[in-house]
């Protein structure tokens, strides 16, 4: 514990992957290999850039003085030529040609892209462990009868499986919005403080070919392949709201699973994962609460809310740019991220761990199977000589009073109370005959076998299981 605010994100839920992508030395190491593949590429092109000067760079990426940066910030109130002014204090040869030509949104705005992109790599591997948890879960309970519920009321029976691949389904659309994103994040370049590469064209004598060549060295230098084809003096800020709002669908997906499990854990007929040690209640000792399916919804509803920022922010800006968009970004984009990677780690402790309270889920099976199968005792009825409506009227009338006897304590008596009636045509043994549970539960196992067998190729060489949670 410290005297100073420290996020959640940091202290409690995100990854070490994720913290350490995010942190000042991943991210200034980067300004400063941005600065060194700059250098590289204008020498290449023939700009009076040494070999030695160069190696000056390259050899102080990492030793960054940040109480230098401070004093200077402080002073120049610039973030970006506090950097500049304290990489040159150590690359003391190359200080007079850190930065050429460049404007600060050159380090800025592609240090965001390369770490945006190398995050939402990270985190389409651990969307790949929840999806490969529950396309296990699916498969063992794809035809175990269960209760399915319209309204959160009683409907017709569904399976276990089919449940699960229905949130399955969700994130498998995740995964393609992450992979449109990352396919289409593009790179800035060194394009000048209006997008018209200026400096460039002074500085290369006119010569457009090698503006093109430079930014496509530096481009190449991160593992992008294009730049964007225009811009002002940052990237579009549309790529930001592309990626917060996929952010934001995992979080809808996640959230919709955990509270599906929450529901269902009500019921008792699933359950979260509940260590041997774990305190469900600090007053009732009796308690299980679904506390990682609850941080779910709770961080989900979070990163849905950020989300807004980045449209927000990119409908906004003026012209070739304006600077209130800097603050917000420094914020959402990354807490964004934290919090997803937060999200789906609980994700996949829950999911490895989902515990299914078979008897419990029969048991309110056979409690409503009676309702359930009175469509196919009218056919039956019909079969036997009865007429439709009539049957249906009979069907009506039992179960309310079934249904009324149930609120007031009681068990379902509807089979006997439909045999009672002679026009019905059917005993309750013969009734009790089609009250087998895998007669109501459709084409559920075919559904999840042919659903999971699409899922397949996404799931080649990822394992699952579940990921550590801190508290």
């Amino acid at each position: 514990m410290t005297n100073r605010y420290e996020s959640p994100l940091s202290s409690r839920y995100a990854s070490e992957y994720m913290l350490k992508l995010f942190s000042s030395d991943t991210r200034y190491q980067t300004w400063r290999r941005l600065w060194v593949a700059l250098a590289s590429a204008e020498r290449s092109l023939g700009l009076p850039i040494t070999e030695e000067q160069i190696e000056d760079l390259k050899a102080h990426i990492t030793d960054i003085d940040y109480d230098c940066v401070a004093r200077r910030e402080k002073e120049v109130r610039h973030d970006v030529m506090a950097h500049v002014y304290a990489y040159g204090q150590v690359a003391k040869s190359a200080a007079g040609i850190i930065h050429l030509g460049a404007t600060s949104c050159y380090v800025t705005d592609n240090a965001d892209l390369i770490l945006y992109r190398d995050a939402l790599i990270y985190l389409r591997g651990e969307l790949l462990k929840v999806m490969a948890n529950l396309s296990d879960f699916a498969e063992k309970y794809k035809a175990l009868p269960t209760l399915g519920y319209t309204h959160y009321q009683p409907a017709q029976l569904v399976t276990v499986g089919k449940r699960a691949a229905l949130w399955l389904q969700d994130f498998l659309s995740d995964l393609k919005e992450i992979d449109f994103a990352i396919e289409n994040i593009k790179f800035l370049g060194c394009r000048g403080t209006t997008g018209t590469e200026a400096s460039f064209v002074d500085l290369f004598e006119g010569d457009g070919q090698k503006i093109d060549e430079m930014n496509r060295m530096i481009a190449e230098e991160f593992g992008f392949e294009e730049c964007f084809d225009v811009c002002g003096q940052t990237y579009p800020r549309k790529v930001d709201a592309r990626i917060l709002n996929c952010l934001s669908s995992v979080a809808q997906s996640c959230y919709r699973m955990a509270n599906d499990i929450r529901l269902l854990q009500h019921d008792r007929q699933v359950e979260e994962p509940f260590e041997k040690h774990q305190i469900g209640s600090s007053a009732m000792a009796y308690k299980r609460n679904p506390m990682r399916s609850e941080r779910i919804c709770s961080l989900a509803r979070y990163l849905m809310a950020d989300a807004l920022n980045a449209p927000m922010t990119a409908s906004t800006q003026w012209l070739e740019r304006t600077l209130d968009d800097s603050a917000n970004r420094r914020i959402s984009l990354p807490e964004g991220f934290l919090c997803a990677d937060a999200i789906l780690r609980l994700a996949q402790n829950v999911t490895d761990g989902l515990h299914v309270n078979e008897k419990i889920i029969e048991r309110t099976v056979r409690e409503y199977l009676p309702f359930i199968a009175t469509e196919n005792l009218m056919m039956e009825a019909v079969k036997r000589g009865g007429d439709r409506q009539k049957l249906h009227e009979i069907i009506r009338q039992c179960s309310m009073e079934a249904t009324a006897r149930m609120k007031n304590g009681e068990d379902c008596d509807l089979l006997s109370r439909l045999a009672r009636r002679e026009e019905f045509g059917l005993t309750e043994e013969e009734m009790q005959e089609l009250l087998t549970p895998a007669l109501y539960i459709g084409r559920c196992p075919a559904q999840v076998e042919a659903f999971l067998a699409k899922v397949k190729p996404y799931l080649e060489g990822v394992s699952g299981g579940a990921a550590e949670i801190n508290l």
